[in-house]
């Protein structure tokens, strides 16, 4: 296995990298190329202000077969070496590797990152690892083999919602008390005769349908100092990038003809990924916000989607809507 350190993601073909990713475990939206290699332009919009890219492949009889996307920062009073789309905005992280492959890609890159760089980092430490990943195991496995110290925890709860059927059997599900709820929102949300519901057609410009998002976003006082300048930029380009790749979902509640409420997916792998979200606080005896979450449910159900995905996030709605808890993780090599 040949590995070669690259200085800048054109150096690595994006139809090879995103074909690597599709047949990976590590295959969503977050580690496809367009993603990271908008994510290292602005270094998460602005998240990290000093790193250095440290992007990895591996090929063997000119086939790649993996992709160790990493930077190396200070954090947390060492040199560490963390994974691109590191820490606050992407949701899910991971070696990109075929599974067969995994555990020699891992060893290798290990031994690599040990010569090539290995006066300049002390730890690894790599967030949003989901808690099924065959990394974590191989992680450990590796560490113990090398002497090294290892330490993996749980960070951030990843609540869905698993679809298999109709909307009906989507809300028998829900307890009782939510299930009515629910209904009796969508019920006056309709009988009003105020209320339209939509998703932006793929084909759309998307630039005028991106600017009504973040309007909605911003009502929201902490959402408003979350996107800064530095992190709008990069929200910008991700999800122009989605769009051309044909995976954004852009959903919007008009009220008398009003934007009253969004959400904003990834549509991928026959799932949705719902990856943030805006209300109007003009409307709140319509509740738009519960109401385009349960068009949006009832949309997926609609349209055969096997999973809802909070993603990352523990807010109460997302277990009232019927999310049940899978979790991302931490895992911290020193040496």
């Amino acid at each position: 296995m040949d590995f070669k350190l690259h200085k800048d993601f054109s150096e690595i073909d994006s139809t090879a990298w995103n074909a690597l990713v599709e047949q990976s475990a590590a295959d969503t939206p977050f580690s496809r190329y367009e993603y990271l290699s908008e994510w290292w332009q602005t270094l998460g919009g602005g998240e990290w202000k000093n790193a250095e890219l440290v992007l990895v492949s591996a090929r063997e009889e000119d086939r790649i077969i993996g992709i160790a996307p990493l930077f190396i920062a200070e954090y947390e009073n060492q040199r560490a070496l963390l994974l691109v789309g590191s820490i606050e905005i992407s949701d899910y992280l991971d070696l990109i590797v075929r599974a067969d492959d995994l555990p020699r890609f891992l060893s290798g890159l290990l031994d690599f990152l040990a010569s090539s760089h290995g006066d300049a980092w002390s730890a690894l430490d790599w967030y949003n690892l989901p808690d099924d990943s065959l990394t974590l195991g191989a992680l450990k496995a590796e560490a113990a083999s090398r002497g090294w110290t290892h330490h993996e925890e749980v960070y951030r709860p990843t609540p869905r919602i698993a679809l298999n059927g109709s909307f009906d059997a989507y809300l028998e599900k829900l307890e009782k008390k939510q299930r009515h709820e629910v209904r009796r929102k969508m019920r006056r949300a309709a009988e009003s005769g105020r209320v339209n519901f939509y998703v932006v057609d793929k084909s759309a410009d998307i630039e005028p349908e991106l600017e009504s998002f973040f309007h909605l976003m911003v009502q929201d006082p902490n959402k408003a100092n979350f996107l800064h300048p530095a992190m709008r930029a990069q929200m910008t380009s991700t999800l122009r990038a989605a769009h051309a790749g044909g995976y954004l979902w852009l959903a919007f509640l008009e009220v008398d003809g009003v934007k009253a409420a969004s959400t904003l997916c990834f549509d991928y792998k026959n799932k949705l990924w719902g990856y943030n979200s805006g209300v109007s606080f003009d409307f709140k005896e319509l509740s738009p916000g519960w109401v385009i979450m349960a068009y949006d449910i009832q949309w997926c159900c609609e349209n055969g989607r096997s999973e809802f995905d909070f993603m990352r996030g523990d807010e109460e709605y997302k277990y009232r809507m019927g999310g049940v808890n899978r979790f991302v993780m931490r895992a911290r090599i020193e040496r």
